[in-house]
């Protein structure tokens, strides 16, 4: 009796088990099938516009050819001053957090605020720069503006890089240091950076390949601009900006453009993507 009911249990559990693990692969699968349509639409749409103008000539005219060059060079500069203010804040609150405010109330509010603020729709926090910025200083939309939108991004996830990493590494380094004297502020750059730096500089380029495809925060912000401008306090045109006003437009060169200009920023993620995921992985292998 007893051995008939341990039988039918075990049978039972195999075919919840084979059940659970087919609907797994299922939705797998089925993730995995519109990725891959997405990429291949997006592949097979801007491979055409791939090419030496792309990255050399301005955003050009209706029913003219051009490129993407100002915007590429928008980008680049507005989410290099968004890496520029963000990390030092970010690895400064994280360092505050893991070890200082760890045990504090204030501490526990201050993730929360963190996760809050992670989680945060980008279009707020372009409209709160609107708000503070563009609207205090006339209306004046420009490439600070976007790159501080930016910033407010790239600052929770570096604050919460920052404080798992610091909080990952072993008390005993923290005590070996401390007891030979060491202050703790050199202890926390010498020994708890060193320790920590392959996770930091991950969440730093995650950061990065977030927000280099952002395009609500500089709406409200940078706005965009159509020739070639190197000024931070002027206008500046941006990849995902001009991706959604070429790609909306009825001119077939600027929907090309449009598609073009997604393919590149696409792969720039990849890269960034593999490379912080690389650089965690070496991290690991080193460490056992």
């Amino acid at each position: 009796m007893a051995a008939s009911a341990s039988s039918a249990l075990y049978t039972r559990r195999r075919i919840i088990n084979a059940v659970a693990v087919v609907l797994a692969c299922a939705t797998a699968l089925f993730g995995l099938f519109f990725l891959g349509w997405i990429l291949w639409t997006l592949i097979a749409k801007g491979i055409s516009g791939i090419n030496w103008d792309l990255f050399t000539k301005m955003t050009p005219p209706p029913m003219e050819q051009g490129g993407l060059a100002n915007a590429f060079f928008g980008s680049m500069v507005m989410c290099a001053l968004a890496i520029a203010i963000g990390t030092p804040l970010g690895i400064a609150a994280g360092t505050w957090l893991a070890e200082y405010g760890n045990a504090r109330r204030f501490g526990t509010m201050v993730r929360f605020v963190n996760d809050i603020l992670l989680s945060a729709p980008s279009i707020v926090l372009g409209l709160f720069v609107y708000t503070l910025f563009v609207m205090q200083t006339g209306g004046n939309f420009s490439a600070l503006a976007g790159a501080l939108a930016l910033a407010f991004i790239v600052l929770p996830v570096v604050v919460r890089t920052t404080d798992e990493m610091l909080r990952l590494v072993p008390v005993q380094m923290r005590e070996a240091a401390l007891s030979l004297g060491i202050p703790q502020w050199k202890m926390i750059v010498q020994v708890l950076y060193r320790s920590a730096a392959a996770g930091i500089v991950t969440g730093i380029m995650l950061a990065l390949a977030r927000i280099s495809g952002e395009t609500a925060p500089l709406l409200f912000t940078a706005f965009g601009n159509q020739y070639w401008n190197a000024n931070i306090f002027r206008p500046m045109a941006s990849v995902p900006v001009v991706m959604y006003q070429f790609a909306g437009s009825p001119y077939e060169s600027w929907q090309v453009l449009a598609w073009a200009g997604a393919l590149v920023l696409t792969v720039f993620v990849l890269l960034v993507s593999l490379a912080a995921r690389g650089m965690l992985l070496r991290n690991r292998i080193s460490h056992d």
